[in-house]
C-alpha cells in the first residue's frame, strides 16, 4: 500500500497535515450537494416490508469497523437465518448462494468468511438486496440479516448501527470526510452498538513465529497494531488495498524479501492464501457482544415472528 493511501486515511478520519484541512474545507461544496443527494434519496424512500424481520449492522464511516466478526460473533449460535451482503470485488454479479468451497473469487471474501463459519446458515452474495431477501425468503429462513445496509432506504428493517471508540475527529462527510451520512443518523438506528462498551474484541494468534511477516488488505489496517506481539516478532508489514486477491507469487516475494518464518494475517486475509500451501499464522479475532444487544435484536424477531 501506497503512502498515498495512509495520507488519505489520515485525511478522512484524523486529519492533522494542514493540507488536509484545506482540501477538507475545499471539497466542502461538494459535500453538501453530497449530503442532499444521500438525504433526500432516504426521505423519499418508502421501506418494504418483505414479511420477515430483517436486520442490518452496518456503520456510518467508510471502511472496515467490525461489522464482519460482529455479526459472525452474533450469529454463531443461530439456525435457519440467511446473511446478505454485496460481495465486494468479486469476480461474478448474479446472485449467488455461497458455501465453504465457494471460489473467493466468485463470492469476496467477506461472503467466504461468512460460509466457513457459520454452516448452519444461508449465505448470499447479491448487487440487488431486496432480490435477494425475496431468494432467502423463499428458502423458508426466519430471518434475515443485512450485511451494511443501512443506507438501504427502501428497505423495512431493524437497524445496527457499530460506533468506534476512537471516532474520527473529522465529522464530515464525502468527500471533506470519511462519513457516508451525516453523523446525525446516529439517532435513526434501532441500537448505536459502541466499540469496548457494548462489545468487545479478543485477539489471540494461532501459530506463530519468530518472524513473521504482517500482511493484510483490510481498511485502516493501522487498526491491528495494538493487537500485535511486543516481543520482536514482528519483522516487517505489508499493506494492500482493501479486499485485495493475493497471488502466490507475491506472497513468496514477501516471505523471500524479509526471509520470514511465516506471515501474520487476519481470517479475511487467511480464507484468500490458505491453498498457497504457505506458513500462515493468523490473527484470530473474538467478539464478545453485551447481552442487553443480543436480547434486543432477539426481541425484535421473536416480536416479528409473533406479529406475523
Amino acid at each position: 500500500m501506497t503512502p498515498i493511501f495512509f495520507w488519505v486515511e489520515e485525511y478522512l478520519f484524523y486529519p492533522k497535515k494542514l493540507s488536509q484541512k484545506i482540501l477538507s474545507y475545499l471539497l466542502l461544496p461538494f459535500t453538501v450537494l453530497y449530503c442532499i443527494v444521500v438525504l433526500s434519496k432516504r426521505a423519499f424512500s418508502t421501506p418494504k416490508d418483505f414479511g420477515l424481520p430483517v436486520v442490518s449492522i452496518g456503520n456510518l464511516t467508510i471502511g472496515g469497523n467490525g461489522k464482519t466478526p460482529f455479526t459472525l460473533a452474533l450469529l454463531k449460535d443461530k439456525k435457519n437465518v440467511a446473511v446478505i451482503l454485496r460481495g465486494y470485488k468479486r469476480k461474478s454479479s448474479e446472485l449467488l448462494e455461497v458455501n465453504a468451497d465457494t471460489p473467493v473469487h466468485t463470492c469476496g471474501d467477506e461472503a467466504l468468511l461468512y460460509a466457513k463459519n457459520l454452516p448452519n446458515s444461508l449465505i448470499i452474495v447479491s448487487k440487488d438486496r431486496a432480490k435477494a431477501i425475496e431468494h432467502a425468503k423463499e428458502k423458508g429462513v426466519k430471518a434475515v440479516f443485512l450485511d451494511d445496509a443501512f443506507h438501504k432506504s427502501d428497505i423495512k428493517k431493524f437497524d445496527i448501527l457499530l460506533k468506534p471508540s476512537n471516532e474520527p475527529t473529522n465529522s464530515f462527510c464525502l468527500p471533506s470526510g470519511g462519513y457516508r451520512e451525516p453523523k446525525s443518523l446516529y439517532k435513526v438506528a434501532d441500537i448505536v452498538a459502541i466499540e469496548d462498551i457494548d462489545f468487545k474484541r479478543e485477539v489471540f494468534i494461532k501459530n506463530p513465529t519468530s518472524k513473521m511477516v504482517l500482511v493484510t488488505a483490510i481498511a485502516k489496517p493501522n487498526r491491528l497494531d495494538k493487537y500485535l506481539p511486543k516481543d520482536g516478532s514482528i519483522i516487517a508489514k505489508e499493506y494492500f488495498q482493501d479486499h485485495h486477491f493475493f497471488s502466490k507469487q507475491e506472497l513468496d516475494k514477501i516471505i523471500q524479501k524479509y526471509n520470514a518464518t511465516s506471515l501474520l494475517v487476519t481470517t479475511k486475509d487467511k480464507v484468500k492464501m490458505e491453498n498457497f500451501g504457505l506458513k500462515l499464522s493468523v490473527m484470530e479475532l473474538e467478539v464478545k457482544i453485551e447481552e442487553k444487544i443480543v436480547q434486543k435484536i432477539d426481541d425484535f424477531i421473536d416480536n416479528f415472528a409473533n406479529v406475523g
